[in-house]
């Protein structure tokens, strides 16, 4: 460009000077007419003036010329700069001048493209940046050198780390389990694809991960590095373990009754049914196993009913005391066994709730309190109003609970005193019955517990309007 304006304006000096040589030549040939002039000012006069003409008129045209043939083209050189600089929204004024407006149209064409381009690219970079931080799996990317190059959000969060801590640093220096670092040089190394399960302790709770690794391979085969995906499979674990538990306990369960029926039946076709002591001893054995075993199919139905997708209780306004009282008289006889003292602090309330599904939520509470507090002990039942909101407390003074067991005390069959309540009859299926019908009632149920001191159970119920 500047070469180009050298170029035009050494051209235009040349033409300024070719025009007052011509003008000087043309004083030379007037000069002998006015020789003879005893005044000569008017000739300098003349010169100066035509001197002045010549050079307006130079100005003119090379202002014309600069105009028409520089100004487009530096106009055109400012505008690649820009787009040189990433500056894509840029444009070249088109002008008239034919020398030029191809170049202008060409340079805005590019930037016109480079524009599309860039605004393309923009939206795959956020489209593929929001699938990274939303795909729920936690996702780490390093280069062939081993330096973190790409983490998102559920890894950092997963790990208890900060992108300052992780972003550019060799894979070894970031903070995670052994375990997961193991894999992630297994991978490094080998340049493999790889699939396992990884499980690790996270704080105080135990985690398990599917963990995937794979080679990141860009243009003509060039290894760029790997990529290690996690997917969080703890929740499945625990479901897992809780079917395998489910099956073990109820295989368990049934044995048990159904042993002993077999057994004592078997003993008396064997000739004890002549004594007949023996007998009703042995029949008396069997009618209470039958109960049992009668009790535990019942409770199993129960649950089977109350965990299916779709359940619904019938959900009326009701007298909540009356469902207490009536919960009450029907397990009074256990309560008497135990010399237990029921004290009530109930206010007149009225709950939208199923009356028999809450009569059966209730005597679960209560005969779980009696079963886990000793003889002339005292059981607590309040009911009162907060906010909008009944509230349900059922308190004992029984052995209470450890604080690692209350997150299982829901689960099926589980028991903190295994012997104490398969020895009263329970079936370790009551508390999760609770916990479904109070979820059904759009309820809550929670625990407080000491152990040594006492339980108890708090329910949150709708009001009835």
């Amino acid at each position: 460009m500047n070469f180009l304006r050298h170029r035009l304006l050494t051209t235009l000096l040349v033409w300024i000077g070719m025009m007052l040589a011509g003008l000087f030549i043309v004083m030379l040939q007037l000069l002998p007419i006015y020789e003879d002039a005893e005044d000569k000012s008017d000739i300098w006069m003349l010169l100066f003036f035509s001197l002045v003409v010549a050079l307006v008129l130079s100005a003119i045209v090379g202002s014309r010329v600069i105009g028409v043939a520089i100004k487009p083209i530096e106009n055109a050189t400012e505008t690649a700069m820009e787009l040189v600089k990433g500056n894509y929204v840029a444009r070249a004024s088109e002008s008239n001048a034919s020398n030029s407006i191809e170049l202008s149209r060409t340079i805005n064409v590019l930037a016109r493209n480079l524009q599309e381009i860039t605004a393309v690219r923009v939206m795959e970079q956020e489209r593929l940046k929001t699938l990274i931080e939303n795909m729920g799996s936690a996702l780490i990317m390093i280069d062939k050198q081993g330096a973190v190059s790409l983490v998102n959000k559920p890894f950092l969060e997963e790990f208890e780390l900060t992108p300052s801590v992780v972003m550019g640093k060799f894979y070894k220096e970031i903070q995670v389990p052994i375990e997961v670092e193991n894999f992630i040089e297994s991978v490094f190394m080998t340049e493999t694809h790889s699939r396992v399960q990884i499980e690790f302790l996270s704080g105080l709770k135990l985690k398990n991960f599917n963990v995937y690794g794979a080679p990141v391979i860009g243009e003509h085969e060039r290894w760029l590095g790997i990529v290690i995906v996690f997917q969080d499979i703890t929740e499945l674990k625990r479901l897992e373990q809780i079917r395998k538990d489910f099956v073990a306990n109820v295989s368990h369960e049934l044995r048990t009754p159904v042993t002993s029926i077999k057994g004592f039946s078997e003993t008396l076709l064997d000739g004890a049914y002549k004594d007949t002591e023996t007998l009703l001893s042995f029949l008396e054995i069997v009618h209470t196993e039958s109960n049992r075993l009668e009790m535990l199919i019942n409770d199993l139905l129960d649950l089977s009913k109350v965990e299916q997708s779709g359940f619904r209780v019938n959900a009326q306004p009701m007298n909540m005391e009356a469902v207490i009282k009536r919960a009450r008289e029907m397990i009074q006889p256990k309560i008497d066994e135990k010399s237990i003292h029921l004290k009530l602090e109930i206010q007149p309330i009225n709950v939208l709730g199923d009356a028999n599904r809450l009569i059966q939520v209730m005597m679960n509470l209560l005969i779980n309190a009696v079963t886990y507090s000793s003889n002339h002990t005292e059981i607590t039942i309040r009911l009162f109003r907060k906010d909008n909101r009944a509230i349900i407390q059922v308190e004992d003074q029984g052995i209470g609970i450890e604080s690692s067991e209350i997150e299982r005390l829901f689960e099926r069959f589980y028991r903190v005193d295994r012997a104490r309540s398969r020895n009263s009859g329970g079936t370790g299926l009551g508390l999760s019955i609770v916990k479904h019908l109070i979820e059904a009632h759009h309820g809550q149920v929670e625990v407080d517990s000491t152990v040594g001191v006492g339980t108890t159970f708090t329910i949150y119920l709708p009001l009835a309007i």
